[in-house]
């Protein structure tokens, strides 16, 4: 065993000797910054290869420094050590100010030694002390790994990452009030490297930010590149392999969107490790500065007419809940729990009132303009944002989305379609608003056959319908699947009359869209001739089984007196879902790697990072209606 260790160890220090890595014992006070500045490397560089030291810098450590990479100009820079006080009787006409023009001190510095002169004005007679100082002309300094850097043209963050070797986070880092979205002539502090040590940026390629637990064989997933050809375009990949936040060229043409390809739901119950207690804070329009909390009567007259207030107490009582069975697992957590008034102005009063820096997550606030403020706040100490009930207007870094772009959705009906190897023709009917949705799907399926809504003869706009003699001959014996693409609720009613009609023994027309909307709904949408035509859309959501989560269903009953809401099941399952996340990593963005798919009890969830800002929820449902029940579709 001794002899194997010592062979570790020579091959290790034969390879820092290869690659001119330095080693460094720590000593009593001192810093990363100090220990940086004094062999000229950014914190940041010896964080990488020391990700421990972050948490744990003691006494002894042994620390790898890389080879600095700094221009290592001299750069003066003045320092001061306190070495005593000089007692000063004070005269007649004698000023703050002019003392400290008399002594080379700054009046706040004579504050600091005579604390009274903070509340009370210098007066004759006055004794004071004058400290004194002892100053040091430095030229290497931690000023010499910073230097200012102007954005340039068509320049994001992960290009200037990408050009001075370091990760997104770590230039927002650097630059802690960077704006989301970067213009040509931003000034941001960027390591002081050699200008030949500078990537180049080329506008034909993109590039990729490395996640949490990425290795190459997820990228030839993602991305289609095997190792070599990631190392061809990335040469330091042969050295120091892949790391977290780390920013790699990639092709243009390359799509890093996630795959909506089927994904195997994870039991994150039977990976849980991390028990430590989690620390949520909900941010909701409660609202209870409207609220005459003395009035039993007003208050429920309230709770029962305002939409807003009825939807964020269901999804409270969902989070209860959640908390409740995650306890029954062991995991404890500390909630705190904030009223938005669903105003900007209070969201501000909030975060300045509250440290929210040690947070695991923060889920809220609804309202759009609070959302966005309480994210760019919390996104230089990465505390996860989470967007339960609304889309954020940016997905910061450190933002969860919750709700699937409708992007997916369609997507998600689109691939569900071509999947059926059962389905003979594909017919496409759209409104003129829709010609655009009917453009692509006939792309998507190339023997599809197109009919729009007929227009007005005088006025040429739409006049929303179809004449059933258009569906003449349309549909042969087997199974037709129909695209109905419409936001008019008139037309939508029409034609699903007529294809209703239209189903004979032998002629079975399934009826889809990718945008269930208003249009699908209402007294003039007869819910049978839905079941009929088994009508499939991609959702958000499903409605619970309530034989499969009956215990869920029984204890809201029993408390409640009523079937859960779905905003009820959208709390349980967000909350559940990120306690059980955290419970199995270190924080959710281990833990959200977008193989990983959790389902509840209406929802599901499968994040991906996107390259531009934070996750996204890409896991959707395609729903279908079967004898006047809704229910996901195989």
């Amino acid at each position: 065993m001794k002899k194997l260790l010592s062979i570790i160890l020579i091959g290790l220090a034969i390879n820092l000797s290869a690659q001119n890595y330095k080693e460094h014992s720590v000593k009593e006070g001192e810093t990363i910054e100090s220990i940086a500045k004094k062999y000229l490397v950014t914190p940041f560089d010896i964080l990488a290869l020391n990700p421990d030291a972050k948490s744990n810098l003691k006494p002894n450590t042994v620390l790898i420094i890389p080879n600095s990479k700094v221009k290592n100009e001299p750069i003066e820079e003045e320092s001061r050590e306190l070495i005593g006080y000089k007692n000063h009787k004070v005269k007649r006409k004698e000023t703050l100010y002019g003392l400290s023009q008399k002594y080379k001190v700054s009046e706040e510095d004579i504050k600091k030694a005579n604390r009274f002169l903070y509340s009370e004005n210098l007066k004759k007679g006055d004794k004071i002390k004058i400290p004194r100082y002892k100053t040091f002309i430095s030229k290497q300094t931690y000023k010499n790994t910073i230097k200012k850097y102007t954005v340039l043209p068509k320049e994001g963050k992960w290009r200037v990452a990408y050009k001075f070797g370091i990760t997104v986070a770590e230039l927002e880092g650097l630059n802690p009030n960077m704006k989301p979205v970067l213009q040509p002539g931003d000034e941001l502090n960027v390591p002081n490297i050699e200008d030949k040590a500078e990537k180049p940026v080329d506008s034909l390629y993109s590039y990729y930010e490395v996640l949490p637990k990425e290795g190459y064989y997820r990228l030839k997933i993602k991305t289609g590149l095997t190792q070599e050809e990631l190392e061809d375009l990335n040469p330091e990949l042969k050295d120091g392999g892949l790391k977290v936040g780390m920013i790699l060229k990639i092709p243009a043409s390359v799509d890093t969107a996630s795959n909506l390809s089927d994904v195997e739901t994870t039991k994150l119950v039977s990976n849980l490790k991390n028990f430590k207690t989690k620390k949520l804070a909900l941010m909701m329009p409660y609202r209870l500065n409207k609220i005459d909390t003395d009035s039993v009567e007003e208050a429920k007259d309230m709770i029962k007419n305002n939409r807003l207030l009825s939807i964020v107490l269901d999804f409270h009582v969902g989070v209860t809940m959640a908390l409740d069975s995650a306890k029954q697992l062991g995991i404890s957590t500390d909630l705190k729990v904030l009223d938005t008034y669903y105003q900007a102005a209070r969201t501000r009063e909030l975060l300045e009132a509250n440290d929210f820096s040690d947070y695991d997550a923060v889920i809220g606030p609804m309202e759009e303009q609070s959302f966005d403020r309480v994210a760019v706040a919390l996104r230089r100490d990465r505390v996860p944002v989470i967007a339960a009930l609304n889309k954020p207007k940016e997905v910061y870094s450190n933002v969860f989305q919750t709700i699937p772009e409708d992007k997916l959705l369609e997507k998600g009906m689109i691939d569900f379609v071509k999947k059926d190897s059962l389905k003979t023709k594909v017919v496409v009917i759209a409104d003129q608003a829709n010609r655009t949705k009917a453009q692509m799907l006939k792309k998507e399926f190339p023997d599809a056959k197109l009919i729009f809504s007929q227009l007005d003869k005088k006025t040429k706009k739409d006049a929303h319908f179809i004449y059933p003699v258009e569906l003449e001959n349309v549909f042969p014996n087997g199974k037709t699947i129909v695209f109905l693409e419409t936001n008019s609720n008139p037309f939508a009613s029409s034609v699903i009359s007529m294809l209703n009609g239209l189903m004979l023994e032998d002629i079975e027309i399934v009826l889809v869209t990718t945008n269930k909307n208003r249009a699908f709904e209402g007294k003039s949408i007869d819910n049978n001739n839905l079941s009929n035509l088994k009508f499939h859309y991609p959702s958000v959501h499903k409605d619970f089984d309530e034989d499969k989560y009956s215990s869920f269903v029984k204890s809201y009953r029993r408390i409640y007196g009523i079937s859960p809401s779905k905003y009820v099941a959208r709390g349980f399952d967000i909350t559940l879902d990120i306690l059980l996340r955290l419970a199995t990593e270190d924080n959710l963005y281990e833990a959200s790697a977008d193989i990983i798919e959790t389902e509840y009890i209406e929802n599901k969830f499968r994040y991906n990072k996107s390259m531009f800002g934070g996750y996204t929820n890409e896991a959707v449902y395609i729903v279908k209606y079967d004898n006047l029940k809704i229910v996901e579709a195989n």
